[in-house]
Formats: C-alpha cells, sequence, structure tokens
C-alpha cells in the first residue's frame, strides 16, 4: 500500500511532520536573526513571531516553532544578548501562545491576542526583573515587549490572511482545522 503523502496523517511523529517542523523551527531561527537588534532587547519586535499564527491552521507545528525559539534564545543566550534564563521563560512564552492558538482560537483576530499577552507579561517582566539597574518600572517593561509583539502579529496576521485561501498556502501548509478561517 502506497503511502499518500498530500494526506497530513502519517501519525504524530511520521518523517514527514518532523521534517516541516525541521523547517519551521529553522526559518523561525532566521528571521529572529536576520535582525538581531530587533529581536532582543527591551521592545523584541521579533518578526519570526508572525510564524505562531500558523498554528490557527496546524497545531503540530507547535513543536517547530518552539524549538526554533529555544534556538534563537540560545544564541542570543552564547552571544550575551540576552539572559540564558531566556531559553526557559521566552520559550515557554511562545509555547503558551501556540498552544491557546491552537486549542482556544476560533477566530484568527482573537488567536492574535496570545502572543501579544503572554510575551507581553512573560518576557516583559523577565526583561524587567533581569535588568536590576533599569529605572523602567515593570509596567513599561511589559508594555514595550507587548508593543513589539503587536507588530510582528499584526504583520503575520495581514500576510497569513492575504495568502490563507491561497492555492499555495493550502498545498505549502495543509490546513488541518479552520480551513473555513474567520478572521
Amino acid at each position: 500500500m502506497a503511502h499518500n503523502e498530500s494526506k497530513p496523517s502519517g501519525g504524530f511523529f511520521s518523517v514527514r511532520m518532523i521534517a516541516e517542523n525541521s523547517i519551521i523551527a529553522a526559518i523561525y531561527v532566521a528571521l529572529t536573526l536576520l535582525v538581531p537588534v530587533l529581536s532582543f532587547g527591551p521592545i523584541q519586535c521579533r518578526f519570526s513571531e508572525a510564524l505562531v499564527l500558523l498554528c490557527f491552521w496546524r497545531p503540530d507545528i507547535t513543536i517547530g516553532l518552539t524549538i526554533g525559539c529555544l534556538i534563537s534564545n540560545g544564541i542570543g543566550a552564547a552571544l550575551t544578548i540576552n539572559p540564558a534564563i531566556d531559553m526557559l521563560i521566552g520559550t515557554s512564552a511562545t509555547l503558551f501562545s501556540c498552544l491557546l492558538i491552537s486549542f482556544f482560537s476560533k477566530r484568527l483576530c482573537i488567536a492574535c491576542i496570545w502572543p501579544v499577552l503572554f510575551n507581553g507579561i512573560i518576557v516583559g517582566s523577565e526583561l524587567y526583573f533581569m535588568d536590576f539597574a533599569s529605572d523602567t518600572p515593570l509596567w513599561m517593561s511589559c508594555a514595550f515587549v507587548a508593543a513589539g509583539e503587536s507588530v510582528a502579529i499584526a504583520a503575520g496576521y495581514a500576510l497569513w490572511v492575504g495568502l490563507a485561501h491561497t492555492k499555495v498556502f493550502n498545498t505549502a501548509f495543509r490546513p488541518l482545522i479552520h480551513q473555513d478561517v474567520k478572521w
């Protein structure tokens, strides 16, 4: 019996799923490192975060996005751009966002709230508590991170709204849920 490559099934750890998540992780890392001055710091406008909205259609991509974020934060820590704890804390914010986008968002516009909220609160708090000499209040640190995340998510929203009903999107990403997307 021949394996049908066009079907999204094939088991949770199929070769195709592993390959797709590896590609997503690599794209996340590349986009993060493309402009490191924006990806690490008090505002953190990571354009790679636009990819988290893909979890709206493909919950399994959560794995690749989480690994990509972990690798990016590890590289940032190795280059002393961000603290090593960001590998745990920052990656957790992305993981939580992806899970809520995947399983608790019936509309794409609602899905956009989770990464802004989680990164704003979690990463903003991390930056505040790790920078003991800062005069920036906690709420402002959270607001800066949320503002940067909002820019990345808004760009992702515009991109995915424009592509979601195209043949290229459906062929490349093979949506598993929300095929009839509600914006």
